[in-house]
């Protein structure tokens, strides 16, 4: 790929970035700190005892991301599925749970960052998944299922280029 392609495919991550609403950049930035162990999250994050507890949850959430980044499973077989979807539908619903990620974008916009472009076949299904549990309000439930696009859904097949772009706390 040359060089004015990549630029370009970032500066489209960078626009698809400021498309989403002050919370989930927030939230989205917060959250490759925790997954991606970038910095202290308690430091840069926590403006309060609530906000405190809520890293320290989004902490222990997180454990499952290495043992998911190892483990995602082929698109075409059915080994190894229910252990997979299973954690990463787990650590989805923490995360849907907090209300802070409005949109089918902006939850595949960190997991592909947190996990890496090869969970991206899995994404749609996850993110059911969680939006569909009892554990979020029916009507952000509604709201969450709704922003998933029909060919997000049944997309025939998925880019595995890595993302570039990672957005970082900024002062």
């Amino acid at each position: 790929m040359t060089v004015t392609n990549t630029a370009s495919l970032t500066i489209a991550e960078i626009r698809e970035f400021a498309g989403f609403t002050a919370a989930e950049q927030r939230y989205i930035r917060r959250s490759l700190d925790i997954g991606l162990h970038r910095c202290d999250a308690f430091r840069i994050w926590a403006r309060d005892a609530c906000e405190n507890a809520a890293i320290r949850s989004q902490y222990v959430s997180y454990q499952e991301l290495k043992a998911l980044r190892q483990s995602v499973p082929a698109e075409t077989g059915f080994d190894a599925i229910e252990g997979f979807v299973g954690k990463l539908t787990r650590v989805a619903a923490f995360d849907l749970a907090q209300e802070r990620i409005d949109s089918f974008s902006a939850f595949r916009f960190l997991y592909e960052r947190l996990l890496s472009a090869d969970v991206r076949p899995w994404l749609p299904s996850a993110f059911c998944a969680a939006a569909a549990l009892p554990q979020i309000r029916p009507e952000r439930r509604k709201r969450l299922l709704q922003s998933l696009s029909e060919a997000a859904a049944t997309a025939p097949g998925w880019s595995d280029r890595a993302p570039s772009f990672y957005p970082e706390f900024i002062e």
